[in-house]
């Protein structure tokens, strides 16, 4: 039996891929809890894949203020990091319930290159899809980039946000707008960024299904992330 004070577990497997189908927020930030929690050395990663009814999530810092009017969209704070965000029906959201002290391909991961994984997985499922995305400096997320879609240049398609507990352990995660309504996106000052224009796949032409887009960034997550 592995001694989970002494012996961690030191060599990582590939996430597995876990799918919840459309949950409320609240059930869902309660489980990765409640998963965090209870997990040991040897308990096996996992990416939950969901869907979440309309939900205003706020970080650990956000400034309830970025919240312009919510028109009646419940709130809810969470311990992740970040500002303000939206979740919706049509948006791709990846739980990412990871130990980060596992020994994987390139040595165990520290929570700058996780975050640096994460995005690369987005910029990698959108190309996939035709659509170039690139990151902003000092602003976690994936953004349209320079010269693609002139109307739409420099909008955000996904937000990212994590707790990383002292053990090592990460849960909260990435969200990519695929089809949504994205008119909530302009009640509030998303990220904190008043004005900031916010897009999905469908507006740009993808006519891909939300399961097909979300089963693509799992498993580029679970590529980068044994890396």
């Amino acid at each position: 039996m592995v001694d989970r004070h002494q012996n961690p577990v030191t060599r990582a497997n590939p996430p597995a891929i876990r799918q919840l189908g459309r949950v409320e927020y609240q059930q869902v930030f309660d489980a990765m809890r409640n998963f965090t929690d209870c997990r040991s050395a040897d308990t096996p990663d996992e990416l939950w894949l969901v869907e979440h009814e309309p939900v205003y999530t706020l970080g650990l810092a956000a400034n309830p203020q970025h919240v312009l009017d919510a028109h009646g969209i419940p709130l809810v704070q969470t311990d992740r990091g970040g500002e303000v965000t939206y979740h919706a029906p049509g948006q791709a959201v990846i739980y990412l319930l990871m130990d980060l002290r596992r020994e994987r391909r390139g040595g165990r991961l520290q929570v700058r290159e996780f975050v640096h994984q994460i995005e690369q997985a987005v910029i990698d499922t959108l190309a996939g899809f035709g659509i170039d995305g690139e990151r902003k400096p000092g602003a976690p997320g994936i953004y349209l980039a320079d010269g693609m879609h002139a109307d739409w240049q420099g909008a955000k398609i996904a937000a990212l946000g994590l707790k990383v507990r002292t053990n090592g352990c990460t849960y909260h995660g990435v969200s990519l707008n695929v089809g949504m309504d994205l008119a909530p996106f302009s009640w509030i000052n998303p990220c904190g960024y008043a004005g900031m224009p916010v897009i999905d796949m469908k507006t740009l032409g993808v006519a891909a299904s939300l399961t097909e887009v979300q089963i693509a960034l799992a498993h580029q997550l679970q590529e980068r992330l044994m890396a």
